[in-house]
């Protein structure tokens, strides 16, 4: 790591006993209004961008060319990970040694594992996707490869929070015709979404367990985060990453 540049700061959750993260902006070589931790090369410098990757990688261990992630576009299509580029919200794997890795900057990452059979899962839930149930959906397909809801654990990383997130009144129409409406609050006369408490009533719908569930209560309007709302849409992104380390199960 360059001695000028600051370390890196990940959150992690204490549920998930596999390689894991949430990033911050703290610890990259990006400047100017993605100064930091960029994880995303649209508009940012990619060889900057490339350079936080691989230092994100090598803080959990893993190879930088064998990171998954996705070309998100607010769906709920959960794929099974490879290394590259894939079109979807979600990513699961059993494959050790591949670092699936979600890019957010308000909406909510979700991290699962199951590391009894060894499996894990990422994905992205702004609000179409929370509507849409793609935790839930990525803990099917997470099923499919020999997971046990009963024995997954998830945690639900930076987003942002209620207080800061107010909606029209047809998203919070669609959330209340989902059964999700008691995530739909009135704050100073707005209507605000409640989306990490809307994914953590979806994951425990889909069978998980509420002693295996952690939501970080971290915004990302605070500080230590990029925002896309908070900087009206010129703003870098954080990565959620897990992986199962080579050798398999954790």
């Amino acid at each position: 790591m360059r001695a000028d540049t600051d370390s890196l700061m990940l959150l992690r959750s204490p549920v998930l006993p596999v390689p894991h993260a949430f990033t911050t902006r703290a610890g990259g070589v990006s400047a100017g209004a993605y100064a930091g931790l960029n994880l995303d090369d649209r508009e940012d410098d990619p060889h900057a961008v490339a350079e936080n990757r691989r230092r994100v990688a090598g803080a959990l261990g893993f190879d930088p060319a064998r990171v998954a992630r996705l070309n998100q576009v607010h769906g709920t299509d959960v794929r099974e990970a490879r290394p590259g580029v894939q079109e979807g919200d979600a990513l699961v794997t059993r494959e050790p040694g591949l670092l699936l890795a979600i890019g957010t900057a308000d909406c909510y990452p979700v991290l699962l594992a199951d590391p009894a059979v060894g499996v894990v899962g990422a994905a992205h839930a702004g609000w179409r996707g929370s509507l849409g149930r793609i935790a839930a959906r990525t803990v099917e397909a997470m099923t499919a490869l020999g997971a046990n809801p009963a024995n997954i654990r998830a945690a639900v990383g930076p987003g942002i929070c209620g207080e800061r997130y107010a909606v029209g009144a047809d998203v919070a129409g669609q959330f209340r015709a989902a059964g999700l409406g008691e995530f739909v609050r009135e704050v100073g006369g707005a209507t605000h979404l409640d989306l990490a408490g809307a994914n953590r009533a979806v994951l425990l719908g889909a069978g998980l367990l509420p002693e295996y569930l952690w939501v970080s209560g971290r915004c990302s309007t605070e500080p230590d985060f990029y925002s896309y709302r908070r900087d009206a849409g010129r703003t870098g992104r954080m990565w959620a990453v897990i992986g199962l380390p080579t050798g398999g199960r954790a």
